[in-house]
């Protein structure tokens, strides 16, 4: 079995994912949904020879020593793919996530028009947040996309890998890829100040020296895009704050207020019929009142703030979810699933119908196998 007739196969079934791992077949996510190839069960020599016929000397070399490896590959001129292998207890595994060649539009990912608005801001830092394979990076390079052809500016990307390239356009794009062109978020980040950017994408702010370079690149004039894992606006804050000494959190305050223009937190819904996914968000806008939440350390106000600002393009989770429902874009169970999981700061439900419908439906599966249909489910031939 070749690596490349795999990955031919994920593009043309529109999978997000591809997983070996040793004992399985190869299995594809396909709208969110995990399937089992009809196909041999994978061993670690195969998966670690098919690792292998992809990656350089050097990235063998890294995975030998550190076990796991974050890497892209291009698939001729259709598609990339983030690569991450690592090692279980049955050997070598990996994940590839495809990454369009084509970076969609805001208007073909139909994004709310307050995030075009944050595109076209002169300084400050948006964050967009949510779980792995929420589509931030889809909408960060939509973003990025948008300011590449319609404004003259220095845009510089600092990832880890590098997943969506950028042709300079009206603007002119870098891309630094950790590892391969800088040895830490960090250090691109303080190189950076000395680069002339004007606008500037950190892949992921794992830790306080990143997120303070990244805050102060922000108060000195710079418009700063960064990704975390948080599930909404408020714990994005919190996030973010809470990474610090307890000595620092005055001053972090501080300086998130004065630089934070928005937090777009978003996960992915199945559409109705299964085809294709859409994304649902929460979006906190940096209004003065927001600011005073923040310098005042009183982040659970942060969710009424939302409710009642639609006025400046902030939405809930909650009323997001409900839209698309509306529209006919999602159905009800799906709606659930996802209200379920939105809670206020104390962990009570938002949406009030939320428990009893969650509850009859936890009832109604129970009885189910624990990994699920999904990735037993053998419908796919390769």
């Amino acid at each position: 079995m070749d690596i490349t007739q795999l990955l031919a196969f994920v593009m043309q079934n529109d999978a997000s994912d591809l997983h070996l791992s040793g004992g399985n077949p190869p299995i594809v996510r396909v709208y969110g949904s995990l399937k089992r190839l009809k196909s041999d069960v994978l061993t670690n020599e195969t998966i670690r020879a098919m690792l292998y016929s992809i990656m350089t000397d050097e990235q063998r070399s890294d995975y030998e020593k550190d076990m796991e490896l974050d890497f892209a590959i291009s698939f001729g001129e259709k598609a990339r793919f983030r690569v991450n292998a690592f090692t279980n207890r049955q050997g070598s595994a990996a994940v590839f996530r495809t990454i369009p060649s084509v970076v969609p539009t805001m208007e073909e990912l139909d994004l709310p028009a307050v995030i075009r608005r944050f595109s076209d801001l002169e300084k400050g830092i948006v964050l967009v947040t949510g779980p792995t394979g929420s589509g931030k990076s889809t909408t960060l390079a939509s973003m990025i996309n948008h300011i590449n052809e319609t404004q003259p500016k220095h845009i510089l990307t600092i990832e880890d890998p590098v997943e969506f390239f950028h042709t300079s356009k009206k603007s002119l794009v870098n891309h630094r890829e950790l590892g391969n062109d800088t040895h830490s978020f960090a250090r691109a980040l303080k190189s950076s100040l000395r680069e002339d950017p004007d606008v500037i994408l950190v892949g992921e702010m794992r830790d306080h020296e990143t997120i303070s370079l990244a805050l102060t690149a922000a108060e000195t004039g710079h418009l700063v895009f960064g990704t975390l894992h948080s599930s909404s606006a408020a714990k994005t804050v919190d996030r973010i704050i809470d990474v610090f000494p307890t000595g620092d959190k005055e001053m972090i305050r501080a300086m998130l207020a004065s630089s934070l223009q928005g937090v777009v937190a978003q996960t992915l819904l199945k559409k109705v019929g299964g085809k294709g996914r859409v994304a649902a968000f929460e979006i906190l806008v940096g209004t003065n009142a927001v600011r005073n939440l923040i310098r005042e350390n009183q982040i659970p106000q942060m969710y009424s703030m939302i409710q009642t600002g639609s006025r400046y393009g902030m939405i809930t989770m909650e009323d997001s979810v409900h839209d698309l429902l509306e529209r006919g874009i999602i159905d009800e169970d799906e709606a659930r699933v996802v209200l379920a999981k939105s809670t206020d700061e104390d962990g009570a439900d938002r949406d009030p119908a939320v428990s009893a419908a969650t509850n009859a439906k936890s009832k109604m599966t129970s009885g189910a196998d624990p990994h699920g249909a999904e990735a037993g489910d053998s419908g796919y031939s390769f």
